[in-house]
């Protein structure tokens, strides 16, 4: 009975709480909306306006500027502090030191001697400083200046230049390029012979271009012969044939030049989607014996000529890259100089695309390796691949996670050191950390496990130390110097001081996690809320959108008063997230942008705000604007045109409205080649029609990336389709979101569509103090 007892209790409680979670719920979602008075939206305006200046150097000792020493491990560094003062740090890591670098007041005073000037101790300015110990002198460079500085008779001279040199890095190797700038000549090895080219064809001669002999005779001006290259031996040259096409043009008007009455027309090359290339056809030609040799292998009709490998100790066999236009295929391509033969070392296709920025390859040619990425297995990851026969030798980095760059490979440990974000299951996926891992794929080192933050590692020249600055968006950076043999702690150098800023009365963004469209995957954002909100109100949320595949967007490091906070200011939760689509997860989710760049996450944007709206009743997800610039501005604007039940208005900057219109590079990379009618499918200009909510377009009529034309066809689109709409177009302005002028409208517009009250009327009262 006692036992029944205490069960009947306890679910009368659980009842009671039930009961009373549930009218919680039901008052918060009859929370008034926020919608403020004219005074006191004009104080909100003025609020905004005065932290724009007074954030301004709020948060101090932030990052640290190594200026690492003659002997690779030590290094100085500068704080400032509040009300500008500065102080200079000297770490000695070998024995474990932290001091002042100096005294402030003594150094001021002797080059203010020295100098015939006044330098201020407590704002001493210092561009560069060199220890030397054994004479008893600091080298300082000040007003582009240099001095040696006694520090045992505190007094300090003039000289041209210190005597210690910076320190370099020694036997560390990085990416080569894949493609080189033209050549239309090429001195032979010996340095005896000089390949040019002369209407066309291929003529070889002296250094001077004398006594010239002609090799070919296939080419001509209209398709000459060029990009030539000798093999180490000199027997022969690779060169190609070029088809030139000329690249098509784009033109915009700059209608307000100053002292003129005409516009000036600016007319430029711009390659669209579509468009034809230069292509190049491989050659290769025997210097002795003046045969031609035509390599077996497709023309390459995107990008320029690639960068010619000679394998080591084999003079008669080089290799190639080619990345084929549409970015669905990527290969490492083998040539026998001698017949033309060819043989696929490396041979990657996909369904969908080949990240052309994700591809790295080292060329190890001793070893006759090469290191590969490839985002074959779901992730990407490295690879150790024969140069000679194609096999992968093994798979050098494996998991669910995605090798985010290469930082340098050590040739003679045999070692890669790398960054990547997603080991660790119980962080930010996003997050970048630091490893370095055996060629065979054994022996990982993890750099920076001892916090769960982005970090940003700077090696000592020598490699034996780094300095580890981490942060999140909710925690402040600290920076440590750390061993590099096993990630051990040497010390703490700074933490950042926030104090100043938090006492402005800001919280710090709140990291934000909801599943995406699939119910499974995390979608990972932060939201930003006015400092003076009330949480017995409901606000509209306003979404900064980027959802370019390019990359991933949401910032990971340490952020203060932004645009963000700004805009949150006027009384909106902001936010921003990184949908599927974008880049830096595994394949699958990236892969969601090709041939479908309308898509740009919103099933996970909009599930994400939901949930984020379920979590926090003062957030009305009934009320919801977006904007974005470039790719975002393309992305705003479609927020209305395919997901009108959910968002109200947007403005849009310089977007690309249509991927037809845009640069080709960009566009054939996610949206494919050949130009197909999904195209006009997910064009903005092709769907204006369908405009529902409240829309700004934004646009510079210099725009040189994003042709102006873009907004100006969907302006005509929704013009035909009697839609109402708002239209900025700026004077002489390029790239951008309006500057200035564009930012104040975009607030001004969504304090009049989201809030439903008029921002200040700027031409009758000035807002600011």
């Amino acid at each position: 009975m006692l036992l029944m007892r205490i069960f009947t209790i306890d679910i009368r409680r659980i009842s009671i709480w039930a009961a009373l979670s549930l009218l919680s719920h039901i008052a918060l979602a009859q929370l008034p909306a926020y919608q403020p008075s004219k005074d006191e939206i004009t104080s909100a305006y003025k609020r905004m306006e005065l932290m724009d200046s007074v954030t301004k150097g709020t948060v101090l000792k932030a990052s640290i500027q190594a200026g690492w020493q003659a002997d690779g491990k030590s290094f100085w560094y500068k704080n400032i502090l509040r009300d500008s003062l500065t102080e200079y740090i000297y770490i000695d890591p070998v024995k474990g030191k932290k001091a002042k670098a100096f005294d402030n007041e003594k150094v001021a005073k002797a080059l203010s001697k020295a100098a015939d000037s006044t330098f201020s101790a407590t704002k001493l300015m210092l561009q560069n400083l060199r220890f030397d110990h054994s004479k008893s002198t600091i080298y300082l460079q000040a007003d582009s200046k240099w001095y040696a500085y006694n520090t045992k008779d505190n007094t300090a001279r003039k000289i041209e230049k210190p005597a210690i040199e910076d320190p370099k890095e020694r036997g560390w190797t990085r990416q080569s390029s894949r493609w080189r700038p033209f050549r239309a000549d090429s001195v032979s090895p010996d340095k005896k012979q000089k390949a040019f080219v002369r209407n066309g064809n291929i003529y070889l001669g002296s250094p001077a271009g004398k006594d010239a002999r002609q090799l070919t005779h296939e080419g001509n001006p209209l398709r000459p012969f060029g990009e030539l290259s000798w093999s180490p031996d000199g027997q022969y040259i690779v060169c190609y044939r070029i088809d030139k096409q000329e690249e098509r043009e784009v033109s915009y008007i700059l209608s307000s030049l100053p002292n003129t009455t005409r516009g000036e027309v600016k007319t430029r090359g711009y390659a669209q989607p579509g468009d034809e290339f230069t292509s190049y056809e491989m050659f290769v030609v025997n210097v002795k014996t003046k045969e031609l040799i035509k390599v077996k292998s497709e023309k390459i009709d995107f990008f320029n000529a690639p960068v010619i490998r000679w394998r080591e100790g084999d003079p008669q066999h080089f290799t190639y890259e080619k990345v084929d236009r549409g970015h669905q295929r990527f290969r490492v391509i083998e040539v026998n100089a001698a017949n033309g033969d060819t043989k696929n070392i490396i041979d990657e296709k996909t369904d969908t695309f080949i990240y052309q920025n994700l591809i790295y390859t080292h060329y190890l040619p001793k070893q006759h390796e090469i290191i590969w990425s490839s985002e074959k297995d779901g992730w990407r990851h490295l690879y150790l691949v024969d140069e000679k026969s194609g096999k992968i030798k093994n798979q050098i980095t494996k998991g669910d996670w995605v090798v985010r760059d290469i930082d340098s490979i050590d040739t003679q440990k045999r070692e890669i050191w790398f960054r990547a974000n997603g080991i660790n299951r119980d962080e930010d996926p996003y997050h970048i950390h630091y490893y370095r891992i055996k060629f065979d794929g054994t022996g990982l080192v993890k750099l920076t496990d001892h916090a769960k933050a982005n970090h940003l590692l700077a090696f000592s020249p020598d490699r034996s130390y780094y300095i580890d600055t981490y942060s999140t968006m909710t925690s402040p950076p600290v920076m440590e110097l750390r061993k590099t043999s096993d990630a051990s702690l040497v010390m703490q150098l700074e933490e950042a001081d926030i104090s100043k800023y938090l006492s402005l009365g800001f919280k710090l963004p709140e990291i934000f996690t909801a599943k995406g469209r699939d119910g499974k995957t995390d979608i990972w954002g932060i939201v930003y809320r006015p400092s003076q909100f009330d949480p017995n109100k409901k606000y509209p949320i306003i979404e900064n959108i980027y959802a370019g595949p390019q990359d991933s967007f949401v910032p990971k490091a340490f952020r203060h008063y932004g645009e963000m906070q700004s805009m949150a200011e006027l009384g909106f939760i902001v936010v921003q997230m990184d949908g599927m689509g974008t880049a830096n997860r595994s394949k699958a989710f990236h892969d969601v942008c090709w041939k479908n760049l309308a898509d740009a996450g919103f099933p996970d944007r909009i599930a994400w705000m939901k949930a984020l709206a379920a979590r926090y009743p003062y957030i009305d997800s009934t009320k919801v604007g977006v904007y974005g610039t470039s790719a975002g501005g393309q992305n705003s604007l479609g927020a209305l045109l395919f997901h009108p039940g959910f968002y109200d208005a947007a403005v849009s900057a310089c977007g690309c409205h249509d991927n037809r219109v845009d640069k080709q590079w960009w566009n054939e990379q996610w949206m494919g080649y050949p130009v197909g009618k999904h195209y006009d499918e997910q064009s903005n200009v092709t769907n204006a029609a369908k405009l529902q909510g409240d829309l700004l377009l934004i646009v510079g009529e210099a725009d040189t990336n994003v042709p102006p034309e873009s907004t100006y066809r969907v302006a005509d689109a929704l013009i035909k389709a009697n839609k109402d709409f708002e239209l900025l177009t700026i004077p002489g302005m390029g790239h951008s979101d309006g500057g200035t002028y564009g930012r104040r409208k975009k607030r001004d517009f969504f304090v009049k569509k989201l809030l439903e009250v008029d921002p200040p009327a700027r031409n009758k009262v000035a807002i600011t103090q």
